[in-house]
């Protein structure tokens, strides 16, 4: 349920390698002739102790394609805890630039070896090296996916799957890069190139599930009637029973705001808790753990927006998704976290998750003077939502 805002570490799987175990009573460096009963060196052995052949080259260089990949993972040492934007982008450059010249040995390998048995896996990797190149901004990368990119969709027996699958990852980069960072913008072109790609696979449904993610997005952004429209469309298309279910969910969401919002429970400290008795202050409702690795990000800035505006009437509710009391309760008396606290020991069972379709944390509600819910993204823009809310009547 907790997602990591960037994921630091990149791991390009390298496939399962063949066991070489030898049974009992052989010799590991021979192989034995079927035809005369004779040992034999078999070519990743021969080409090692200088015999060359072709088949034994190409063992060895795959070999070194597999240590090379493995590499690949980045060092925790290497990564910040607290990134800035500048160390962030100069992160994700050397990034690029590692798994492109990755790609590279691996295009390098298969055009050299094109017969051999892990050719058609290193095709594979070469295009995955370079996506995930692509999206950390190197364009050299981008080049030459494009192009590898364009000659999958150029063959004809390129399967539909296969074809859908290439088409949203050009998307997904292409929206990136004109978005430049303004989700606005990201969400407006994924939505009209979904609507192309609709067009395109007029059968393929999951594409439904994309909407629904963009109107996720565009409730984030704020966008309330935006991710209305969205998620009844993904209803009106009459998908599969668990999408169906998933967007009904979110049309539920949305229509709670601008109706009271009931919440009731006793408190870890014992304080007895009910929004409906809270009315005339701004409360943020405030689903969280402490296990949460985003959710104690904020935390900072809700503690920073509390001690700026409690005087003036703003209260915090924490919901908090914890299955262990007492690391809850550590968690809020070293932080000084003053506000009351909703523990249910049951994680993802929350029973307010539940009811309220919490389908991920951190997530920030507001509830104005009157009880109303108002905001289903307070995370952005915390303070300002709150001092707006409060200098209503």
């Amino acid at each position: 349920m907790c997602c990591p805002l960037l994921a630091a570490v990149v791991l390009i799987g390298c496939g399962e390698r063949k066991s070489t175990a030898p049974r009992p009573g052989d010799n590991p460096a021979v192989a034995v002739s079927s035809e005369s009963g004779q040992p034999v060196l078999s070519a990743g052995d021969a080409a090692a102790i200088g015999i060359k052949t072709p088949e034994g080259e190409g063992d060895l260089a795959w070999q070194e394609i597999q240590k090379a990949l493995e590499t690949l993972m980045v060092e925790p040492a290497e990564q910040s805890e607290n990134p800035t934007k500048e160390q962030m982008a100069e992160f994700q450059s050397k990034q690029g630039a590692k798994l492109a010249a990755a790609a590279e040995k691996v295009r390098q390998f298969h055009t050299k070896y094109p017969n051999h048995a892990n050719a058609a896996e290193a095709k594979e990797h070469e295009q995955g090296l370079l996506t995930v190149a692509a999206r950390l901004g190197d364009t050299n990368a981008t080049a030459r996916l494009e192009k590898l990119e364009q000659a999958r969709l150029d063959d004809p027996k390129l399967s539909e799957d296969e074809r859908l699958q290439v088409r949203l990852e050009r998307l997904q980069r292409e929206a990136s890069a004109q978005a430049k960072g303004d989700m606005n913008v990201m969400l407006t072109e994924m939505e009209s190139g979904v609507r192309k790609l609709q067009k395109e696979f007029p059968k393929r449904t999951e594409l439904n599930g994309l909407f629904l993610q963009i109107g996720e997005g565009r409730l984030n952004q704020g966008e309330v009637e935006k991710a209305r429209t969205l998620a009844k469309e993904v209803v009106d298309a009459k998908p599969d029973a668990e999408l169906k279910d998933a967007a009904e969910q979110l049309l539920a969401k949305l229509d709670r705001v601008g109706k009271p919002l009931n919440i009731k429970f006793k408190a870890v400290d014992g304080r007895d808790v009910d929004l409906a008795g809270m009315k005339g202050k701004v409360v943020l409702v405030d689903f969280w753990a402490t296990w949460c690795g985003p959710c104690m990000a904020e935390l900072p800035k809700v503690k920073a927006t509390y001690e700026k505006l409690h005087d003036k009437g703003f209260e915090i509710v924490g919901i908090s998704f914890d299955r262990d009391i007492e690391k809850l309760k550590q968690v809020v008396a070293r932080e000084k976290m003053l506000w009351p606290q909703y523990f249910e020991g049951q994680g993802e069972g929350n029973k307010y998750g539940e009811e309220f379709g919490i389908s991920g944390i951190p997530t920030m509600w507001l509830v104005d003077k009157k009880g109303v819910l108002r905001e289903l993204n307070a995370r952005d823009k915390l303070e300002e939502k709150a001092e707006k809310l409060l200098a209503e009547n």
